[in-house]
Formats: structure tokens, sequence, C-alpha cells
């Protein structure tokens, strides 16, 4: 098929960003022809056509895959379109009434859909676990911490427990410390501390997971805790995004639940990300959605 990928922003590394690539990526060595579209351009646009991804060319595509509403306003009379929603509350991620078909990341976002009358299926943001994988191994006691929070108020906050614990912190804040290459960075540690594809990509590189950001359009400490067999199915309805339970910690607390760090969870959590998060479970269940919802149209 001929597919284009649309998205807001592609100006430099974020998640969807990341994802946009990786589902090109997949679908091209699937045999598909892929072109894409951002309303703002840059640095990942410009890898894109790297890789042999043009930006948009034709006029009419089989099938459209876009991220945001203005990406949907700009594309959806080229083809069949279904809108991926990432998350309820920035306006660029509600549903539009222009897109033939939604896919929600979460359950939490599919909900929320549903409340303004779209149906959708959930599909989780997809990895490269190819890119994304152990490029070393962990300690066997915790001895170095990543946060890929986005923001410094929790960066001081983990900097000040690793201090006490007296382990290594390091930070990559993606608005202050942007990098494409952040697998090379998450395999530098032990434990990840991050929220919603952040958690993901650090699962797939087979590290611990701290689920735990402060946002300012939240104005609210957001936390899943460390991701376990246990708590991964709670986490996941929200995207990992720390809606889901909503922990608070103090210093001690949050020592506490770093100290549950275990080589054992490290590969759990890479078994995990191959068999629930892999970009090409991803890609295809878009394309099997496509030829189900294209057809009764």
């Amino acid at each position: 098929m001929k597919i284009l990928l649309a998205t807001h922003y592609l100006a430099r590394t974020g998640g969807t960003e990341t994802y946009t690539y990786a589902l090109a990526m997949e679908l091209k060595r699937l045999g598909h022809t892929v072109e894409h579209f951002a309303v703002v351009r840059g640095a990942v646009s410009a890898m894109l056509e790297e890789e042999g991804v043009p930006w948009m060319q034709a006029d009419h595509y089989d099938l459209v895959l876009a991220n945001h509403t203005t990406a949907v306003k700009e594309t959806f009379r080229r083809g069949y379109t279904i809108q991926t929603c990432h998350g309820v509350i920035p306006e660029l991620e509600q549903p539009s009434p222009f897109a033939d078909a939604h896919v929600a990341v979460s359950e939490e976002v599919k909900a929320h859909l549903k409340e303004f009358g779209f149906d959708s299926i959930v599909i989780p943001n997809g990895i490269n676990c190819e890119r994304f994988c152990p490029k070393k191994p962990v300690s066997p006691t915790l001895s170095t911490v990543l946060s890929l929070c986005q923001s410094e108020t929790a960066n001081d906050f983990i900097r000040r427990c690793c201090e006490k614990m007296g382990v290594k912190f390091l930070k990559c804040n993606k608005y202050t410390d942007n990098v494409w290459n952040i697998e090379d960075v998450i395999c530098q540690a032990d434990l990840v501390v991050g929220l919603g594809r952040s958690a993901y990509d650090a699962m797939a590189c087979g590290r611990c997971v701290l689920v735990y950001d402060f946002r300012d359009y939240m104005n609210e400490y957001l936390g899943d805790g460390l991701l376990t067999p246990d708590s991964i199915g709670r986490a996941m309805t929200h995207n990992c995004s720390g809606r889901s339970s909503r922990l608070k910690y103090d210093e001690q607390s949050f020592i506490q639940e770093m100290q549950k760090y275990t080589p054992m969870l490290a590969a759990w959590s890479r078994e995990y990300a191959l068999e629930h998060l892999s970009i090409q479970n991803a890609a295809g269940k878009y394309l099997d959605y496509y030829e189900e919802n294209h057809a009764k149209k």
C-alpha cells in the first residue's frame, strides 16, 4: 500500500516523534511505500528523508496514519485516515471528526474518546526492540539511576534521593538535554525514572522502570511506582502516565521504592516489551484495523 504518516511535530526527539520514525521504518520493511508529513518539520523529518521516507508527494494514499488533530486536518482528504490519540489532556490529542477511525494508546484514552462518541481500539506505542535493546548488563545491585523526567523539579528530587543512597544519578530531560540515541543513555543505567514512552523505551532496553514525574500542565506529581508483573497491568491502562495510581513520595518512600530494584525485574522488563510493545505488533494491528474498517466502509 501507499501510506502517509502525519504528525504535528518532527523538529526534535520526543515520544511521538520516535514512535513515528519506528512505525515508518517498520511499514517500509514490510514493503509498503511510505511518505510523511509534519506541521512542524525539523531534525526527525530530515532523518526520515535520509532513510527513504520522503516528504508527502502524492495526492492520494491508501492509508493515512495521523497522530494529532492538526495533522488530520491537513491530510484527511488524501486517503482513509486513522487518527491515533496519545493522551487525554493536550488539545492536539483530542479526536478529530475528520478521521475515519481512531486508535487509543491506552484504555484511559479509549474511554475518553468514547465520551466524545468515537469508537476505537487500543494499540500501545510500539518500540523498535532491535534498536532499544540491552547493550550492556545491569548491575547486581543498584548503582546508576537515570531520570528521563521532563521536570527539573522532579530531577532535583531524584538527585537528592540518589545522593542519600550513594548511587550515581544521570538525567536526560528532552527539553534541555535532547538526544536522538536515547537508548545509549538508557543502557548506562540500572533503573530508569520516567513516564509513558520513556518507560517503554527503558523496558525494551532491559532496565527496571519507576513511573514518576512532575507535570507542570497538571501542577501535580504523577507516579505508578516500580513496574512489576503485578503492577504493569494497572499502569498500562493509563499509558504508564502515573495517573493510574497517582502515588506521592517523600524522599524516604522514594528511596524505598528504588531499593526494590533487582536484575531479575530488569530481565522481565525486556521480556514484557518484546511480547507486548514491539513495533512489529503495533504495525500489524494498524494494518488489520485498516482492513477491517475499510472493508466495512
